[in-house]
């Protein structure tokens, strides 16, 4: 039975992303105790602080969903060496207005796959300082720069390799405990507790 509900991301916007066959992949060896939930970006409009006042309804269901994960997985590719605009919008989006980060404290995972072999490393890179601007826990090991291979994947998330399967399964295993740690330690009463710092943007 799932235990934690965990809230994905994919980078790509692409239909035929091959970014979204990895996130479908991850979900097909991940423990049974996650269950995955995408969280849709595409629809957002650019962020702007003058939205803060009165999200629309795109921004709110974002925010709501994050806030509804017990964890956040990023699933993308790396564009221009950095992060793909549509994502790092979504993220402006989910950490406003201020005072209501919501990824803060939320533990998060970051994987991507491209054609070369380690070409979404410096995307990982620039997402981690984000991520630590935002107050939100990563796993930092193991890392996952993954080669894609046509054949190593179904479209369906079936991952007809072997050795791709099992570097997978273990990454999502890694990811599934370290999101039970994260949750055990931010457990009210928790020895050591202490109040989430808010990611701001400069305006």
């Amino acid at each position: 039975m799932a235990q934690y509900k965990i809230g994905y991301f994919v980078g790509s916007l692409a239909a035929g992303s091959i970014n979204r066959i990895l996130a479908k992949a991850l979900i097909s060896v991940a423990p049974d105790d996650l269950e995955f939930t995408e969280i849709p970006i595409k629809d957002l409009p650019l962020y702007s602080y003058d939205y803060d006042a009165d999200f629309p309804p795109a921004g709110r269901a974002l925010k709501e969903a994050i806030e509804a994960s017990d964890g956040i997985l990023f699933v993308s590719p790396e564009y221009n060496r950095s992060i793909p605009g549509a994502l790092k919008n979504a993220i402006d989006w989910g950490s406003r207005p201020w005072g209501t980060n919501s990824f803060a404290r939320k533990p998060t995972g970051i994987i991507g796959t491209s054609p070369g072999s380690i070409g979404t490393a410096v995307m990982q890179s620039s997402m981690r300082s984000v991520l630590s601007f935002l107050d939100a826990p990563q796993l930092n090991a193991p890392e996952a720069y993954v080669k894609y291979d046509a054949g190593a994947f179904g479209d369906d998330g079936e991952v007809k390799d072997e050795a791709t399967r099992k570097f997978l399964s273990h990454y999502m295993e890694e990811y599934g405990a370290f999101v039970e740690r994260v949750l055990a330690a931010n457990a009210p009463g928790h020895i050591g507790d202490a109040e989430p710092d808010e990611g701001k943007l400069s305006r």
